[in-house]
């Protein structure tokens, strides 16, 4: 069962540039680790201060391992002056059908 990831951002006022280059260049060095099936980020087009990234895992080990490295641990810190509010994390799983 894949674990799906919506990362939410909301940039400080004039940062909204700053944030969609650091999300984006989580992509490259997200996708080529093991595990990671999907990663994306998307702003919304009405206020583009907010921001989510979308990611697919194989299963929670990949994710974990994903926050041990490097990139996401220089993403974290960069996020602390840019962010207007502190990001927001939601986990979601595959729906199972009933038999």
């Amino acid at each position: 069962m894949t674990l799906t990831v919506i990362a939410a951002f909301e940039a400080k006022a004039g940062r909204e540039d700053d944030l969609r280059t650091a999300l984006e260049a989580m992509i490259e060095p997200s996708v080529a680790e093991p595990g990671c099936i999907g990663y994306e980020p998307y702003v919304d087009p009405n206020r583009p201060e907010r921001m989510v990234i979308v990611e697919e895992w194989d299963d929670r080990a990949a994710l974990d391992f994903h926050f041990t490295t490097p990139h996401f641990k220089h993403v974290v810190g960069v996020l602390d002056e840019l962010l207007a509010a502190p990001f927001r994390i939601r986990f979601l799983t595959d729906t199972e059908e009933s038999a």
